[in-house]
């Protein structure tokens, strides 16, 4: 997931999906939908911690590489990447990969109610580039490894058991994933530029023992119907994407979110936002850098991706101006945080705490443009729930 200087880009409306409760009606706008003001504003003076936030926002740093974690003797990781939040109790736990080499894995740091922080610890060691990831509805973290035939590793957010190596999920230069428990599929990302999109059926639903990897069958048209094929040797001796006639391409899979229905992926080589729907079995744009008609999206490099139960989806830039984008379910794009002096790196592992009032992010190489310069930060306001 290096940094690319990536083109402007602009709202494609799609195919009307559900998102997180709320309907996305793409196909009901006669033109694309353009920039406009989000639901939280105008992003203020720069902070303290250089972040430009919103009315009623504010930030802290969590963490950052090659140092302790406030309060904790645990020294945070480089290249913080992929992330996720997970309940403990009445407090939460934040899950972030290491994007290293060799030396990869994740870290998770605890907080109690108020949101002090009362732990930090690995649970993952010793992997390859730890990219993206994904959340299971069983409260496990997939950490994917962004090498050629690497692994998905299922991680324990709390530390207390140890990681497995989930080899029948495939091996591929693998970036998220997104489970849909309605289905019972997880949602595979890969990040090559002829890359294609993965469901991996376990053989039961909780165990990623043993299962089906899937390839999506498709045209090369942005919109229609689209099936899946089994990959006959997910081993990846030769290579996953190529084992199907007619697998559909896409240029740089990034990141993966699934809700209500439809799963949303990103694309960066093509700057594209993408929504399967996964009941009709058909895809469409959500957002595309092809069609401005008017003005500048804020949105470049397209890159980590969630949501919330308000239906609105938090894009995170790789490149660009280091933002973090909202696009809503009326098809309005616009910056919600901006990082301002690190131009040398990528915004990584957005996250919302449990309740919804908290987003954590990290900027994967901070000030220093190093991998040992990553920051992580929490901020805080009153989101859209």
């Amino acid at each position: 997931m290096e940094r690319r200087n990536l083109l402007r880009a602009a709202v494609l409306g799609g195919t009307a999906a559900a998102f997180g409760g709320t309907l996305w009606r793409g196909a009901a706008y006669a033109a694309p939908a353009q920039p406009g003001t989000g639901p939280y504003g105008a992003l203020g003076a720069t902070d303290a911690n250089g972040i430009r936030l919103p009315s009623g926002f504010t930030s802290r740093v969590i963490a950052r590489s090659r140092q302790k974690v406030s309060g904790t003797n645990h020294t945070w990781h480089d290249a913080p990447d992929g992330g996720a939040c997970y309940a403990d109790g009445s407090g939460w736990i934040y899950v972030s990969n290491s994007e290293i080499s060799s030396t990869g894995g994740a870290g998770a740091v605890k907080f109690n109610s108020s949101g002090t922080i009362t732990g930090a610890y690995r649970i993952l060691s010793n992997t390859n580039v730890n990219c993206a990831g994904g959340k299971t509805p069983w409260n496990t973290w997939l950490s994917c490894e962004e090498v050629d035939r690497g692994y998905v590793y299922e991680t324990d957010p709390w530390g207390v058991k140890a990681a497995v190596r989930r080899d029948a999920m495939g091996r591929f230069k693998h970036e998220a994933a997104a489970c849909d428990p309605q289905r019972g599929v997880i949602y595979l990302t890969e990040d090559v530029t002829d890359g294609a999109f993965y469901r991996f059926r376990p053989t039961t639903w909780g165990d990623l023992s043993s299962g089906t990897l899937e390839v999506m069958v498709g045209s090369s048209a942005t919109s229609g119907s689209v099936t899946w094929a089994r990959v006959p040797d997910p081993t990846g001796a030769t290579a996953t994407r190529n084992q199907v006639s007619g697998t559909k391409r896409f240029n740089g899979g990034e990141g993966c979110y699934y809700a209500n229905g439809t799963c949303w992926f990103t694309t960066k080589g093509d700057n594209r936002v993408w929504a399967y729907d996964a009941a009709a079995q058909t895809i469409s744009l959500a957002y595309d850098d092809s069609l401005v008609t008017s003005g500048t999206a804020p949105l470049t490099g397209v890159d980590n991706v969630t949501g919330t139960a308000s239906g609105d989806l938090y894009v995170a830039e790789d490149g660009g101006n280091l933002e973090i984008c909202v696009i809503t379910p009326q098809g309005v794009v616009a910056p919600f945080l901006r990082v301002e002096g690190q131009s040398a790196s990528e915004i990584t592992g957005p996250a919302f705490s449990p309740d919804g009032r908290r987003l954590y992010f990290s900027s994967q190489r901070g000030t220093s443009g190093s991998s040992s310069g990553g920051i992580t930060y929490e901020v805080t306001g009153p989101f859209r729930t």
